[in-house]
């Protein structure tokens, strides 16, 4: 919202359509509401989570004007990403100064599906009639530089997990450049869990857990499986930004974001920045709002302090299509009523003008008829158009579960070939230095063995020496200098008469 409309709103409503939580906003005091309704005299704000919507860096000739610059975008964004030519889809776009060309310029373009809006907004927009902006998520962040609540340059990444989604934001000189959700949501990191702790768990227990309990204090029988949930979490997070790196051409990363739609009080900046030894802070900031004991989600922080920034400091790239009518006057339906208002008047202060009022009235028949063709007409479309839709819908749901099943087939090769990768190697290390320690004590190797039962892998080794006091001394180095790698049993030793040579077997547990 520029400057010229805070005056002409008294209030500011956010609204998050996902979880249908709603915040007041009136000076610089928020206040939860869980009955918005509708007044026109209050300005709606709300946006897309980075999972509804498809991004991607488009490059433009200059010599296209800016009067068919969105033509061109949406030509190419068609093409290059190879979107269903039977929909259309919504796009807007930002200009990208970090990359110079002399030819060229670049966009960041959103793409959503018309439909997807629809089903995210349905209950929220009828509590509330109207939208004036709908932003995507990671274009609200711009105003923490707007505001200068970040006054840093440099490279820096957002990061929060909210109950549906969770995204990964990239921000250089205070620039948009890169955007990605992850699969680690409240709920995606509630089947992670259950499946790291090989049982299900009530998502209420998961829950209570994440926000109630530190992992430095707490002695509960989760803890070891929300560490490890967390550094699966943080080697998502290491691999995004090693891909932006190479693909934004990035040296580093000066600070790293991270929080949750929920108060936690375990602190995930701390644990993230001993994983990935990146300066990292809390995603909690000062925006200058006021609010009473209720949590603030940040999104609804960041959507009050986005209409505070002018047009020209902010990103302007509004999905609304939930618009409010234009003014009465502006109407046809009202010019019609003035229309009419003013043939009685005429018709009661002049007699002889009764013939405007028949006139009057036949025009706004004629009106109502050809609005009720159009009408008729866009209804009929617009049922095509919905049956088109349902069509593509169900080729597409076969095409994915096509390509799930695909997925699940590549994914076990890939785990067969790091199995592969990981445990013969380790198995011909440990050999090695097995070999070396037998030459050291003049102990000789008979025969070998290799057998794994579930998850215990063992080698068999039969040894032969001349003396007993060479196996045995052997075992005590093996114990002594691999501890806590592997597991040594040796059952006797016993003398051959026959080739006058010691023998015993010795088992090896890879831990």
């Amino acid at each position: 919202m520029s400057t010229e409309s805070q005056h002409s709103f008294s209030s500011i409503l956010s609204v998050n359509p996902y979880k249908e939580t709603y915040f007041n906003g009136l000076s610089s005091f928020l206040s939860e509401t869980s009955t918005p309704e509708f007044s026109k005299d209050q300005f709606v704000i709300s946006y897309l989570d980075t999972k509804e919507f498809m991004t991607a860096l488009i490059e433009i000739s200059k010599n296209i004007s800016n009067d068919d610059l969105y033509d061109a975008i949406n030509s190419k964004a068609y093409d290059e990403l190879a979107l269903d030519q039977a929909v259309e889809y919504q796009m807007q776009f930002i200009e990208s100064f970090s990359n110079l060309d002399d030819e060229n310029r670049f966009f960041h373009v959103f793409i959503v599906d018309p439909l997807d809006i629809a089903q995210t907004f349905t209950n929220s927009i009828e509590k509330v009639k109207y939208l004036d902006v709908i932003i995507p998520t990671p274009l609200l962040i711009k105003s923490l530089y707007s505001k200068e609540i970040i006054d840093s340059n440099g490279v820096h990444c957002f990061i929060y997990i909210q109950e549906n989604d969770a995204f990964i934001t990239i921000y250089s000189d205070k620039e948009f450049v890169y955007t990605k959700s992850i699969k680690y949501s409240l709920i995606d990191m509630h089947e992670r869990f259950c499946e790291i702790h090989g049982e299900r768990i009530d998502y209420s227990n998961f829950f209570d857990f994440f926000t109630k309990h530190s992992l430095k204090d707490t002695q509960s029988e989760y803890k070891e499986y929300f560490i490890r949930l967390y550094k699966e979490l943080f080697a998502n997070i290491n691999d995004v930004l090693t891909y932006a790196k190479r693909a934004f051409e990035i040296e580093k990363f000066e600070h790293v974001y991270i929080g949750s739609q929920v108060e936690t009080v375990t602190k995930l900046d701390e644990m993230l920045e001993v994983e990935l030894h990146i300066k990292s802070s809390d995603f909690h900031f000062d925006y200058g709002l006021e609010s009473d004991d209720t949590y603030v989600d940040e999104l609804h922080a960041l959507m009050h302090t986005y209409t505070t920034v002018s047009e020209d400091d902010r990103y302007a790239s509004n999905f609304t299509v939930y618009h409010r009518p234009p003014a009465f006057m502006k109407r046809e339906s009202g010019k019609l009523i003035v229309l009419a208002a003013a043939s009685f008047a005429l018709a009661f202060a002049y007699p002889v003008t009764y013939w405007a009022l028949d006139y009057a009235q036949q025009l706004q028949e004629e009106l109502l008829k050809q609005e009720s063709i159009e009408v008729r007409n866009i209804k009929i479309t617009r049922e095509s158009s919905i049956k088109n839709k349902r069509a593509d819908k169900s080729k597409a749901l076969t095409l994915l579960n096509t390509e799930r099943q695909e997925y699940i087939d590549k994914k076990n090769t890939l785990i067969k070939i790091h199995d592969v990768k990981v445990n013969y190697p380790m198995k011909g290390k440990l050999l090695a230095s097995i070999t070396k320690d037998l030459n050291k004590y003049g102990v000789k190797l008979e025969s070998l063995a290799y057998n794994e039962t579930n998850a215990t892998k063992i080698f068999d080794l039969n040894l032969v020496s001349s003396k007993d006091r060479k196996i045995t001394k052997l075992v005590e180095h093996l114990t002594e200098k691999y501890s806590g790698k592997f597991k040594y049993n040796i059952e006797k030793i016993y003398y051959d008469e026959d080739s006058h040579v010691y023998l015993s077997l010795l088992k090896v547990e890879i831990l």
